[in-house]
């Protein structure tokens, strides 16, 4: 996956530091910015779609 992105709440002050994500119709991987040669954790779409609306319900 090559179209990783920042979160739009990332702003000018936060340089480097935040979590990126990419996507495909299947699957969303995670890193960090700061290290992304470090690895990525990935998961099924649905999955990440269930934990970001959970996060939402908090």
């Amino acid at each position: 996956m090559d179209n990783w992105r920042k979160s739009s709440y990332s702003g000018p002050d936060d340089g480097n530091e935040c979590v990126e994500i990419a996507n495909s119709r299947t699957h969303v991987s995670v890193r960090d910015s700061k290290v992304p040669a470090d690895g990525t954790l990935t998961f099924p779409a649905e999955t990440f779609t269930a934990f970001v609306n959970a996060l939402k319900d908090t």
